[in-house]
């Protein structure tokens, strides 16, 4: 299913490139795939086009999903390319930046408090917009998508055969779950870990609790990832594949991202920076580590503010 993913969609997407942090100190030989180059700086175009592919006749009723920014910004990229209508939901505290871009691409954006928008992550539809005839995709739960992102494994073991461990941003599950799928076909020994901002953890205390959970989620500027809950149907999923949640800091990722700006020339957003942020921990271990950056769209204040030091408020 992800190796007829990556011929489907090689001619929209960009094989991303694997760059050595350039740091003399970290516990590991830290490499970057540089996700955040994709069109639209995010992987979620992956998935997307994927998803798209595979959709046939629905395509002329249009679509819609529910999206911080990066999801929602891929589907209204593919939508606008290929002269679909395109709706996404976002919670209202979405980052300036990826609202522009959603609106950049011309989609319908419905904006709606975030326990509303967790609402429609959870149950895979929104009523209003099911009642027009909009087809729903969703953003982590949807095995086009998961397909459409595993294809990120099949290049890490192109490039570094001999690789240790991945570190992949954890917000829903659909990118660990797409590339452990990927490189455990292959290789079983690779070792692949979630991350998590310790403001939303809940993947975290899943893994403590033995079953998906659900938790007080603290809005922060790493607003990529880190949801209220791990849904149970990826928890089914992930559970086996990964080998856990490593949970980083605010100041610890705003930290990474300065460092890879400053060493590597790579922009991240916070949830691209957080696997930087876990892998230097040490506890993705030893060896050849691979930080997944997922994607680059930050808002310029809050970069400012990473740049000066500090730690954006939220």
């Amino acid at each position: 299913m992800i190796r007829e993913a990556r011929e489907r969609i090689k001619n929209s997407i960009v094989r991303t490139p694997l760059v050595c942090l350039n740091v003399d100190n970290a516990p590991a030989s830290i490499f970057l795939k540089l996700e955040n180059l994709q069109p639209t700086s995010s992987f979620k175009v992956r998935g997307v086009c994927n998803a798209l592919a595979l959709s046939g006749r629905a395509l002329s009723k249009g679509f819609y999903t529910v999206s911080a920014g990066n999801m929602a910004q891929a589907l209204a990229w593919q939508a606008k390319e290929i002269g679909i209508p395109c709706s996404v939901i976002v919670p209202d505290i979405a980052p300036a930046t990826k609202l522009q871009g959603i609106k950049r691409y011309g989609a319908r954006i419905i904006p709606l408090g975030f326990d509303e928008v967790w609402e429609v992550v959870k149950n895979h539809r929104y009523d209003p917009l099911e009642r027009e005839g909009w087809n729903f995709i969703h953003p982590f739960a949807d095995a086009r998508m998961i397909a459409g992102n595993g294809t990120i494994g099949f290049e890490l073991l192109e490039d570094i055969p001999d690789l240790d461990s991945i570190v992949v941003p954890f917000g829903g599950g659909g990118l660990s779950a797409g590339i452990a799928l990927a490189v455990k076909s292959q290789n079983p020994k690779v070792r692949v870990y979630a991350c998590e901002p310790e403001t939303a953890a809940p993947l975290a205390a899943s893994y403590s609790k033995g079953s998906a959970q659900q938790i007080d989620r603290i809005p922060s500027f790493v607003d990529g990832i880190g949801g209220k809950s791990v849904v149970p149907e990826m928890w089914k999923l992930v559970r086996s594949l990964l080998e856990g949640s490593i949970v980083v800091s605010l100041r610890e990722t705003a930290a990474a991202l300065r460092l890879i700006l400053e060493r590597n020339r790579v922009l991240a957003e916070g949830a691209g920076a957080a696997s930087v942020a876990a892998a230097l921990t040490g506890k993705a271990g030893l060896g050849r580590v691979v930080c997944i950056v997922s994607g680059g769209n930050i808002d310029p204040e809050k970069l400012v503010t990473i740049l000066h030091g500090g730690v954006p408020s939220t």
